[in-house]
């Protein structure tokens, strides 16, 4: 039951659409004349699918001025809920796209453009959207433009608005006064502005539900008038006085609030994180008093921490006595950079020792990277976090969605700070894990590059077996396709300089193994990739470490299957055909002392170069017979290994060496290998061979006359074997 409630996470059919849509936008939509984009052709959507279209394109980060143009046609795609934060937008593209509608709510919060709070307002002229327009978020919006006149900014036509965000703005005393006039204004965001006097709030105090009045760093109100303003809004629900300064005469002012008799009768939420030095006391006190009460803010205050607000109850509480705590608290703050860092350094210390999955705070976590993606401290954090939460068995228990994204996170965190030593890693710890490597989706090609651009200038020997460790199963992942510019300049340089680091002094541990089977999986049926290795000295270097690890099977055997590769490039067999190379290669596939898995790609080598013919093997033909013959004789001694060997995508390279014109050394070693792997996974490679037509050239070698018994008995018996498993049905 735990293993269903954590991986299965069925992604709904509406998100798969909309996914698809922001991913092929350029392929649906034509150009108007003004750069703008519009649908070929658009049905009616439905209004709330309208709005998660909009929502979602400005989460994948690809709305902007020129895409934001399908909105125009606003008789297709009606919308009543505009969330674009932290969209790249104009004025003018906006006006255009967005005031037509008949909006509910808008929210243009952190947009990266010249789009200020006066344009918003300025563009909000029609009438409709006047009246229908309830809530507005313009957080960290510059208020106007450099022409524009201070008159021109008003709120006052704005009648229906019942919520305001100005959090961040450059707002004052003259614009709260304005604000304040709005007749049904419940709720208010004036977060981190430059309003020095709260008096103006009385103006709404019939209908003022909600305060947020975090960070007011310019207020300039004592203690008594604060508490007057306070005590003169009766209905006010929710209020929010945190405060990341720390500033003692508001954490005076909290104090009183909370001695205070029968001030804020009907509040259901009170927020004082970050006023330091209050009491679970007078807390409890307060609360007690307000059986309405819900929610209270204690992070940064050394409050919380009594059985009142740790156990169970309706009660939530954003503080840091515990993970309930601290994961509201990262939910609460998700953009306030210091609770952010506050909340996290809490959650490091309680997850040491996790031992059950912790999705939902792995989620929070990754909200908070993405919030913070320029923020070295919280970067630092939220990955030690991320560890703790993903380490061991844990990834097991959380979704591979959610898993793919904070690995996204962590790449990003990489990329923004590439020079710092513990930040990376952490992000390396964390990527060391079979189950992100092997099951989770995300770019492995660009997570390669990453982890391969930062070895190249890290010597730190824990750091550089992770890397590498890494980089190794991400390449026999990844098709690499058009990149192989990267394999040349830089996986395969150094990688081999690794190796060469290692070889010289005769060391033998999994930094060297893992970056041996890295070159070898570049390599596996990549001619270019074959190219490049030898271009970069690699075939030298190679035989160096043959020589030089010669009792070292486990190192052998990645060093022929990486020159295995390179013999099934037929234009590249030359580089091979060296007499003391082929010697020592014959010498490994006949020795009684190494293991068959060194035989196998020792036999590989030789097969592949043999079955060229006599007309391209330049070295003395009376070796090639003598390769031919040990071919035959040493693999009829192999026994199949217990546990897997090799494993292959195609059979391909197989193909060339089954024909009735190659000697019987060289089919021997094709039918061998193909039996092996179709003996440990019969379902996956019956299938293969039928695809490629594998069956048909068996058949045919079975049949010909001059296909020697022991190649025809082995033939035989990878088709009777997949017979019997049912695979050619």
């Amino acid at each position: 039951e735990k293993d269903f409630r954590y991986t299965k996470n069925p992604v709904a059919l509406a998100d798969i659409c909309l996914a698809w849509i922001c991913l092929n936008l350029r392929q649906l939509c034509e150009r108007r004349s003004d750069g703008s984009l519009c649908f070929h052709r658009c049905p009616v959507f439905p209004q709330e699918l309208a709005d998660q279209l909009l929502c979602r394109m400005a989460e994948e980060g690809v709305l902007n001025d020129g895409t934001i143009g399908i909105f125009r046609s606003h008789e297709h795609l009606r919308l009543r809920r505009a969330l674009l934060r932290s969209s790249h937008l104009s004025a003018e593209p906006f006006r255009l796209a967005i005031c037509p509608h008949r909006l509910q709510e808008l929210d243009v919060s952190r947009i990266k453009g010249d789009l200020t709070v006066s344009d918003v307002l300025l563009s909000l002229a029609n009438e409709e959207c006047r009246e229908s327009l309830q809530k507005l978020v313009l957080t960290g919006l510059d208020l106007r433009g450099e022409n524009v006149e201070a008159s021109s900014l008003s709120f006052s036509a704005l009648r229906g608005v019942k919520s305001l965000g100005l959090a961040g703005t450059e707002l004052d005393d003259s614009g709260l006064e304005d604000v304040s006039a709005l007749p049904l204004l419940e709720a208010l965001d004036i977060s981190n502005t430059n309003v020095t006097d709260l008096r103006a709030l009385l103006g709404c105090q019939a209908s003022l539900r909600s305060l947020t009045a975090h960070g007011l760093t310019c207020l300039d109100m004592t203690p008594a008038q604060l508490l007057y303003v306070l005590s003169h809004l009766p209905g006010l629900r929710h209020l929010d006085l945190s405060d990341n300064t720390l500033n003692a005469d508001r954490d005076c002012v909290v104090k009183q609030l909370l001695e205070e008799p029968g001030i804020l009768p009907s509040l259901v939420s009170l927020d004082v994180s970050g006023h330091r030095e209050l009491t679970d006391a007078a807390i409890q006190a307060f609360v007690e008093a307000r059986p309405g009460m819900t929610f209270i803010g204690l992070l940064a205050t050394q409050a919380g921490f009594c059985d009142f607000f740790t156990g169970k109850s309706k009660l939530k509480v954003a503080g840091e006595a515990n993970i309930a705590q601290i994961s509201e608290a990262l939910h609460r703050y998700s953009e306030r950079e210091c609770f952010v860092r506050e909340a996290l350094v809490h959650l490091y210390s309680l997850t040491n020792d996790s031992d059950e999955p912790q999705p939902d705070v792995l989620k929070l976590v990754s909200t908070a990277m993405q919030s913070h993606a320029h923020s070295l401290h919280v970067q630092l954090l939220a990955t030690a976090c991320v560890f703790n939460l993903t380490s061991q068995d844990l990834a097991i228990g959380i979704p591979l969605r959610l898993l793919g994204n904070i690995v996204r996170q962590l790449l990003a965190a990489m990329r923004n700070f590439p020079n710092h030593e513990q930040l990376q890693k952490n992000c390396l710890l964390t990527l060391c894990s079979d189950r992100i490597l092997q099951d989770v989706p995300f770019d492995r090609f660009e997570a390669a590059k990453l982890v391969m651009m930062w070895l190249s200038t890290r010597e730190d020997q824990t750091l550089q077996r992770m890397a590498v460790a890494i980089v190794s199963i991400l390449v026999s992942k990844v098709d690499f396709g058009t990149s192989i510019r990267s394999i040349r300049q830089l996986f395969i340089p150094q990688l081999l300089c690794i190796v060469q680091q290692k070889a010289s002094v005769g060391v033998v541990d999994s930094t060297l193994k893992f970056a041996l089977s890295a070159l070898w999986n570049l390599t596996d049926e990549t001619p270019t990739a074959c190219q490049h290795f030898i271009e970069c000295q690699g075939l030298e270097l190679y035989v160096e470490v043959l020589e030089s690890y010669y009792s070292e099977s486990s190192i052998q055997q990645k060093v022929l299957g990486l020159l295995n590769n390179i013999a099934e490039v037929a234009e590249l067999r030359t580089e091979l055909l060296d007499e003391d190379l082929v010697q020592h290669v014959l010498n490994l596939l006949q020795s009684p002392e190494v293991e068959v898995g060194v035989s196998y790609f020792a036999g590989g080598i030789l097969a592949n170069l043999a079955s060229s013919g006599e007309a391209t093997w330049n070295l003395d033909l009376e070796l090639r017979n003598i390769v031919v013959a040990k071919l035959h004789s040493a693999i009829m001694t192999w026994t199949p290994p217990e546990r897997e060997m090799v494993s292959y995508r195609t059979f391909q390279p197989f193909y060339p060496l089954l024909d009735s014109s190659q000697p019987t050394g060289v089919q021997l070693w094709a039918v061998w290998a193909m039996n092996l792997v179709c003996g440990q996974n019969a379902p996956h490679y019956g299938k293969m061979l039928q695809d490629e037509g594998g069956f048909a050239l068996l058949k045919t070698l079975i049949t010909h006359p001059n296909t020697h018994n022991d190649v025809r008995r082995l033939a035989e018996g990878i088709l009777c074997s997949l017979e019997q498993q049912q695979c050619l049905g």
